[in-house]
């Protein structure tokens, strides 16, 4: 049959990504004392040659149908390593690409405690990202993140009512009213060959960053706790993620430099009708530097 991705074209230039996303497939990791299977949907790119009409599209989902497979019998130790595995095996299947580029996001539950001491199942979204490319040999780039939905309390209207109201003088120390937003942050994280980054850490900075973090079920007493636990850390959006930023500094010195962080915070206000937004992007060099 004729290979017409491969004809060569009169307009040709370098595609930087071509593949396949919205591509679901069950995964199973290994963890300690268990095999986790998560619901995963897949994005696939390699980069395209000028003289390539198109890419043998085929051949992603034939990647991720070997190492699904392999994944049954062998079960990877992170999704960070399966979508490394991935991508290499993109660059064995396109003979003609530079780049093998996957990503990988999953739903993802940990059991936390309310502030009154209830077992909370909560949810949280689980990203993995890893580049392959190829030059004199292949090297991968990993990444592995996680998207946390908190709360935070507006520290400009708490001020302006302390102000404003002479009832509140006497209250200097204490939280007082504020309106709230819903805050959604991520944090992506590159993982350096040798280290192992844990999601649950990533989701310790995230929640611990922002006002209070946020609970599927709350019986009264743990409304009204939170609610005080929010009030007592204001926090802009921008306080959000700079807090992210020195926590992972803190938690990650031993890191090397090149690491690349990223970090952005979305909180969804109550009294306006647009919404706030702040993000960072550094290597870690840059953020250790004075």
């Amino acid at each position: 049959m004729p290979d017409v991705q491969s004809r060569r074209i009169e307009n040709g230039f370098r595609l930087t990504k071509v593949g396949v996303t919205g591509v679901i497939k069950p995964v199973q990791i290994a963890r300690p004392n268990k095999v986790v299977t998560m619901t995963t949907t897949f994005e696939m790119f390699v980069d395209l040659p000028e003289d390539q009409r198109g890419a043998h599209l085929s051949r992603n989902l034939e990647a991720i149908g070997e190492i699904v497979d392999e994944g049954v019998r062998n079960p990877a130790y992170s999704l960070e390593d399966l979508v490394a595995k991935l991508s290499v095996k993109l660059l064995e299947k396109h003979p003609y690409a530079s780049d093998g580029e996957v990503w990988a996001r999953s739903d993802y539950f940990l059991e936390k405690i309310t502030p009154m001491g209830r077992p909370s199942l909560e949810p949280y979204k689980l990203v993995a990202r890893s580049l392959a490319h190829r030059g004199r040999r292949i090297e991968v780039r990993k990444s592995i993140g996680i998207e946390a939905v908190g709360m935070t309390a507006c520290p400009c209207a708490m001020e302006t009512i302390r102000e404003e109201n002479p009832a509140y003088a006497t209250l200097k120390d204490l939280p007082i009213i504020t309106h709230n937003q819903r805050n959604r942050t991520s944090l992506v994280l590159e993982e350096p060959e040798g280290f192992d980054l844990e999601a649950d850490d990533l989701i310790g900075i995230v929640e611990s960053s922002m006002s209070a973090p946020t609970y599927e079920v709350l019986k009264r007493p743990d409304e009204g706790r939170l609610v005080e636990m929010a009030h007592a850390r204001p926090r802009f959006v921008e306080d959000v993620v700079r807090e992210v930023l020195a926590r992972v500094l803190q938690k990650y010195k031993d890191l090397p430099d090149d690491v690349l962080v990223k970090v952005k915070s979305d909180s969804e206000e109550s009294i306006h009708k647009h919404d706030a937004v702040a993000e960072r992007v550094a290597t870690l060099g840059e953020l250790r530097a004075p």
